[in-house]
C-alpha cells in the first residue's frame, strides 16, 4: 500500500492512503456487491469482507458506510505534489463515486 504524509491542523502528520489504491478498492467493492446482490457466492462474500476491512483500515473508521464516504472525500481532494487543476477525470477517474 503506497502513502503518502500530510499535515493536519495540529501540525502533525498522518498518513494518507494513495487516491489510486482507494479508487481500485472503491471500484472492487462496488464490483463485489452487484455480483452479490445478483447472485450469492460464498467466495465473493469473503471477498467482499475483506474489501470492506481493508477500506475500514485504510480510511480509519469501523463502518464501511464511513469509509466509503471519506474514501469519497479523499478523491475529490488534491494530491500534495499532483498538478494544480487535475481533475479526476484528468486522472482516468469520473468524479462520481464508485460506491454501490
Amino acid at each position: 500500500m503506497r502513502a503518502y504524509a500530510a499535515e493536519t491542523r495540529k501540525g502533525r502528520f498522518v498518513l494518507v492512503p494513495d487516491p489510486k489504491v482507494v479508487r481500485q478498492l472503491l471500484t472492487t467493492y462496488a464490483s463485489l456487491r452487484i455480483a452479490q446482490a445478483e447472485r450469492h457466492s460464498p467466495t465473493a462474500a469473503r471477498e467482499l469482507e475483506d474489501v470492506s476491512y481493508t477500506l475500514c483500515v485504510m480510511m480509519a473508521t469501523s463502518r464501511i458506510d464511513e469509509a466509503i464516504a471519506r474514501a469519497d472525500a479523499l478523491l475529490v481532494r488534491p494530491v500534495p505534489g499532483s498538478t494544480p487543476g487535475r481533475t479526476p477525470e484528468a486522472d482516468g477517474g469520473t468524479g462520481l463515486s464508485l460506491a454501490v
